[in-house]
């Protein structure tokens, strides 16, 4: 405990020396903690701008207006058209790298209008060691990730927003919908309305942690490992269901629900591509 709060120390140094800031707002644990700390180190000098995506759920933008706005932070919703981006509906690993730089861009145009000097986002040191483009984007244009200069990770942040008394101190993750989409396969708004009923189906039936894979006319469920077996005990009525949602077939992953599989197949290439060059 007393390393997070040093850690929790740190933070507030980093904000209070800056002054005035935007935070790129999604709801989710790890901006949360951003916001409340700005909040609590600066005041009304912190504006959070959550975006309206078309690759989110109009649910996950709700609330998080809902919760900046119980913060007593001052809100601004801000759309985005990620679906007219070609380079975004190509679908490939680089186009998280395009998306991120859209939001970005987009953000500090609106930054340097509304005269905010910084734009802070909720990366965590975890996300250093995964595949995330992103981060060069976000290099690139100058936004901080003031929990990664901290020395946050997942469980020091999850710890602290329980501290903080967040009410999304345990949410599970979210991500953009066009992560349950298979590099190569482009998007488009059918695919993406068809992945996120399936996936609010599956929410409606208890299972939390879900992720339902796009493959073509197959459905791939992502659960817990200890609910698939309550999968398989609803398998008619969710075969029939995923059905009227246009998939032809449904699977179960035996290796249950876990964030970034879609990306599994780059390191698989990765590694062949080791392999072969040391033979």
């Amino acid at each position: 405990m007393v390393k997070l709060n040093e850690k929790n120390e740190h933070l507030g140094g980093i904000l209070r020396d800056m002054g005035r800031v935007m935070v790129a707002f999604s709801g989710g644990v790890d901006s949360a903690v951003v916001l409340k700390r700005a909040k609590e180190e600066l005041g009304d000098q912190v504006l959070a701008v959550v975006v309206d995506s078309e690759l989110f759920r109009d649910s996950e933008r709700d609330a998080a207006v809902e919760l900046a706005k119980s913060l007593g932070v001052e809100v601004h919703v801000t759309e985005m058209k990620e679906l007219e981006q070609p380079e975004i509906v190509a679908n490939n690993p680089d186009s998280w790298y395009y998306s991120k730089k859209l939001l970005y861009t987009h953000l500090n145009k609106f930054a340097k209008e509304m005269d905010y000097p910084y734009v802070l986002d909720g990366m965590i040191k975890d996300d250093e060691a995964d595949f995330r483009p992103g981060l060069k984007a976000r290099t690139e244009e100058g936004i901080r990730s003031v929990l990664q200069e901290a020395d946050f990770y997942k469980t020091d942040v999850r710890a602290l927003a329980k501290e903080l008394d967040l009410p999304v101190w345990n949410k599970v993750a979210s991500c953009s919908l066009a992560s349950r989409i298979p590099y190569g396969t482009a998007l488009n708004a059918e695919i993406i309305n068809r992945v996120n009923k399936a996936e609010l189906y599956l929410q409606s039936l208890g299972f939390d942690k879900v992720r339902v894979r796009y493959h073509d006319n197959v459905a791939r469920i992502e659960v817990a490992p200890e609910k698939i077996t309550e999968v398989l005990f609803k398998r008619e009525e969710i075969q029939q269901q995923l059905n009227v949602f246009g998939f032809d077939y449904v699977s179960v992953d035996l290796a249950g629900y876990r964030t970034g599989s879609m990306n599994e197949v780059i390191e698989q290439e990765q590694l062949k591509s080791n392999q072969k060059a040391f033979a």
